[in-house]
């Protein structure tokens, strides 16, 4: 039963703390329109995705009208492109055309963003897989709402370093491409380890082949709840603290499930999972950041910051399991810089660098995210960059990703501007010293021994 004191509760989290459902996401299984004619292909995508999703956008609405809970996005996932277009894709520019089929669906039927153009290759790479993470630079800076995926790593399979070192020249070709615009469609593509089936939230969400044909899933997010909750128990013991934070991400979740059902029930699709995360917005009182400030730091990045995240990522967890059977994607604790007004603080302060970000990954929910480096970076070196974070996945069998900027004509120092939910971000220094040589190697790194569970 839900009380009064409940209701009230719920609204106030609403009204004054930002508490929102980040998105709904309608993951789509496009397996049933491969073909090896790329017209047909084409037409069946934008039939099927425009078909199953056509309410999607007014239901959410409506759902939030009859609730007052608001409901900031909403997406689509589907099936990794690289695999649907196989038979029918022999260049990269034939893949670009299922970008922009992609990018018309999503805006027929009104959605924020479309995930999964994206490619699978944490043990080899395929002809497919190749050609579309080559089309990736072209697709971004022709498209509006497509985001771009690539999974290089798994616990299981170890890191296809030839991937990664691909990666960094798209992401630096993608740079070079965009240069009038900030290197801005360089937000829309995102490099995982151990990446989830069943992740909501964008630019990493594809729909994966274990899931069934069409599926809901909810992204509920309120840093701001839980930084108010904390406020009351300053001072109090490490115990007051985790039971606090648990509690508030138990009411966050209940909030997501809410919206989760009902809409699974209005669209006639079932419900996958919640995903809990605490992902920050540039809107003051919205920041992972403070919510670490307030648990005892100066900055994000001084002493103690690695500690203060874990237990913060634990206890949301914690708390949000009680609330859902079904809480999956990348629950926990989010720490993109540009999204974040508290992270572009530290960075502007000093306290916090791209080495001690990675440090925080090891017990974060997913990684290096929404960072802002020199557009002179070197391919090797975001290549690097990208081979740290997913080692740090495969050793501790978690998810960890990078989603990397580097701003072309942009030197340490300056601010790039993304407006609206991106925010902006400062340009972070680089470590300048070179990994060419490893990065250069060919193969791959293989799993580390506990891999071997079978």
């Amino acid at each position: 039963m839900i009380n009064l004191r409940e209701v009230a509760e719920t609204n106030a989290m609403i009204e004054k703390e930002n508490l929102d459902v980040r998105t709904i996401t309608m993951g789509i299984s496009l397996l049933n329109c491969i073909d090896d004619d790329l017209d047909r292909l084409n037409q069946k995508v934008y039939e099927r995705i425009t078909t199953a999703a056509k309410d999607l956008v007014k239901t959410g609405e409506e759902i939030s009208k009859e609730y007052g809970i608001p409901i900031v996005n909403k997406r689509i996932s589907v099936t990794p492109i690289a695999m649907i277009g196989a038979s029918a894709c022999k260049t990269k520019e034939d893949y670009v055309t299922l970008a922009h089929t992609l990018d018309c669906a999503a805006k027929e039927v009104g959605v924020n963003l479309i995930g999964g153009y994206s490619a699978l290759i944490s043990k080899g790479m395929t002809k497919a897989d190749e050609l579309l993470i080559r089309s990736i630079p072209q697709a971004l800076s022709e498209t509006e709402r497509v985001c771009s995926s690539v999974n290089v790593g798994s616990s299981k399979t170890g890191i296809n370093m030839d991937g990664v070192r691909l990666i960094g020249e798209i992401i630096k070709e993608t740079s070079v491409l965009t240069a009038d615009r900030e290197s801005a469609p360089c937000m829309k593509f995102v490099v995982f380890c151990n990446a989830p089936d069943d992740n909501p939230f964008m630019a990493g969400a594809f729909h994966g082949v274990t899931e069934a044909d069409e599926i809901i899933n909810v992204g509920v997010s309120g840093p701001g709840v839980v930084k108010t909750a904390l406020e009351q128990v300053r001072g109090e013991s490490f115990e007051v603290l985790c039971e606090t934070i648990k509690k508030t991400a138990f009411k966050v979740t209940r909030v997501g499930q809410l919206v989760a059902k009902e809409a699974s029930k209005r669209l006639g699709v079932p419900f996958g999972i919640v995903d809990l995360s605490l992902a920050p917005t540039p809107a003051v009182g919205d920041s992972v950041a403070d919510i670490l400030c307030e648990i005892g730091l100066e900055h994000a990045g001084a002493p103690g910051t690695t500690a203060a995240l874990a237990l913060l990522n634990d206890q949301v967890k914690k708390g949000g399991v009680m609330a859902s059977s079904y809480v999956g994607g990348l629950s926990g604790a989010f720490i993109p810089v540009s999204e974040d007004q508290g992270m572009i603080h530290a960075v502007e302060a000093g306290a916090l660098t791209i080495e001690k970000l990675e440090a925080m990954t090891c017990v974060c929910s997913v990684g290096l995210d929404m960072i802002a480096i020199p557009g002179d970076t070197k391919a090797t070196t975001i290549a690097g960059i990208i081979a740290d974070e997913m080692a740090i996945g495969m050793v501790n069998q978690k998810t960890t990703a990078v989603r990397v900027i580097p701003a072309a004509g942009k030197k340490v120092g300056d601010v790039i501007e993304f407006g609206g939910l991106f925010g902006y971000a400062p340009i972070m220094p680089v470590n300048s010293f070179s990994c060419d040589a490893f990065v250069n190697r060919r193969g791959r790194i293989p799993a580390p021994i506990h891999s071997f569970k079978n």
